[in-house]
């Protein structure tokens, strides 16, 4: 007889007991303090990392900041340098739905074993910290303190040849910036997190200049001239370069095309004409521009251009789950993170740009600490309706008051309030259906409202490769 059944039923067996020893190892993790209730400070994380050896030193960095955009700009950045060659690590955050997005080697999500490998690291040195710190009246190690250390450890271990990092919150005191990246990137800044970074502009880019390390290239998105001034102090105050878009570099042209856009570039170290991008809006060409300025910085100093293959294959191979993402036909869904007004605002003006839906539903439910009414705001002008529900988190706002504030924005008639998230986009696609075949529905709000529609849709892969262009409506200009 074979021997197969019993290797079969072993392998599973093992794949079970990996998948339980995983699930304990995560539910300790998000038994500390959560992302928003932080302890602004390095002291802890610099103190694991001197305990483990400073893994963080073994291998250089890519650090990525800013208040809308960082994910992206991340994966692209990264999808670039593979197609160079290097074996990379990527830390972004939040995940959409499983904690092991947050640290890709390779392009892949850490494996379990990997994860555990590298919490079985560091669970030790964690452990000292956290009783130190008990002991002098401070917290232990928040969620997100620990997931920075357990993915540096991982890098190290791998090892890789870059890491890509995406800060937090901020950037001085993020957890991540026990580092000093050769590259800093900062995408455009806005009012957000305000009760940890600061009410004003200048206070936020303050603490976003962090990143900013002695003889680093910093390259920045467009920022308000307030906010440039801040970074070039900062730039001149440690002997950086900072390069700026618009500037140094920036999208000489782009076109709406099926499945996302063709876009020229204007490089730190030469032109880049006619590249696929299969990722929708303005924005991501922005995204796109910036990311391509940081890889030329990192991998030649600014002098030499990339190479048009690597490249063109770098561009079209990147992905943003949860970034304008088409999740489902008949009618098309659409995700996106949007979840403070400057976000929201890229977001009805990337659905104008790239998508000419007759009728667009919106499916929202947004923290209740944050900007709702000017996130709602923003959106008005690129929805015909609202479905105003509530995720699965804690931190999100009521319905009925949700629906309370839509109502002022939109208009009690533009208006239907949903309790359940499942529910709520039944009711967007029956209302979208009304529009005819170019109906659309939009969720949007949080992070976690995007992550809990993708899987109800069943879309599970985070990590998957670029899919064949989905047909949609889109306006693409006269070519003559």
């Amino acid at each position: 007889m074979s021997p197969a059944p019993d290797a079969a039923q072993r392998q599973a067996a093992a794949s079970l007991e990996l998948r339980k020893r995983m699930r304990l190892v995560e539910d300790e993790i998000l038994s500390r303090a959560p992302e928003h209730d932080l302890e602004p400070s390095l002291d802890r994380i610099r103190a694991v990392m001197d305990l483990l050896g400073e893994p963080q030193r073994t291998f250089p960095v890519i650090h990525v900041t800013g208040t809308n955009g960082k994910t992206s700009t991340a994966r692209i950045i990264e999808s670039v340098l593979r197609e160079a060659g290097l074996k990379t690590g990527r830390f972004t955050s939040p995940h959409l739905q499983d904690i092991r997005e947050r640290i890709t080697i390779g392009g892949e999500l850490i494996s379990r074993e990997a994860f555990l490998d590298a919490w079985a690291d560091i669970a030790p040195f964690v452990d000292a910290v956290d009783t130190r710190s008990v002991s002098e009246d401070g917290p232990r190690m928040t969620y997100f303190e620990v997931l920075v250390a357990l993915a540096y450890a991982a890098f190290a271990d791998a090892p890789v040849d870059v890491a890509i990092v995406e800060v937090g919150m901020g950037g001085s005191w993020d957890a991540t910036n026990v580092v000093e990246a050769d590259v800093a990137v900062i995408t455009p800044v806005g009012i957000d997190h305000q009760h940890f970074l600061g009410n004003s502009i200048e206070e936020i880019a303050t603490e976003k200049s962090g990143i900013i390390h002695p003889d680093a290239i910093a390259v920045s998105a467009p920022q308000e001239p307030e906010v440039l001034a801040i970074l070039r102090d900062r730039a001149e105050e440690v002997g950086a370069r900072l390069l700026v878009e618009g500037l140094d570099f920036g999208v000489l042209e782009r076109d709406v095309a099926v499945g996302g856009q063709m876009i020229s570039l204007r490089g730190i170290a030469g032109d880049h004409p006619d590249l696929l991008l299969n990722l929708h809006g303005e924005h991501q060409a922005s995204n796109a521009a910036l990311a391509v300025a940081a890889v030329e910085a990192f991998l030649g100093g600014g002098e030499q251009p990339l190479g048009e293959e690597v490249l063109a294959a770098g561009l079209a191979a990147a992905t943003s789950p949860g970034r304008l993402e088409i999740v489902r036909r008949s009618p098309t869904v659409i995700v996106d993170a949007a979840h403070n007004p400057h976000g929201a605002t890229v977001l009805a003006t990337a659905l104008k740009d790239s998508f000419t839906f007759t009728h667009l539903v919106g499916v929202v439910s947004i923290f209740k600490d944050k900007d709702v009414v000017g996130i709602l705001e923003a959106l008005e002008p690129a929805l015909d309706e609202v479905v105003v529900t509530r995720s699965t988190s804690p931190r999100a706002m009521r319905p009925d008051r949700l629906g309370e504030i839509a109502a002022e924005v939109f208009g009690d008639h533009r208006v239907t309030v949903v309790e359940e998230l499942p529910d709520a986009l039944d009711r967007a696609a029956q209302l979208a259906d009304d529009g005819g075949v170019a109906g659309g529905v939009v969720a949007t709000g949080s992070i976690v409202t995007v992550g809990e529609v993708r899987l109800l849709l069943g879309v599970t892969d985070v990590e998957a490769p670029v899919a064949p262009p989905v047909e949609v409506p889109v306006e693409v200009e006269d070519e003559g």
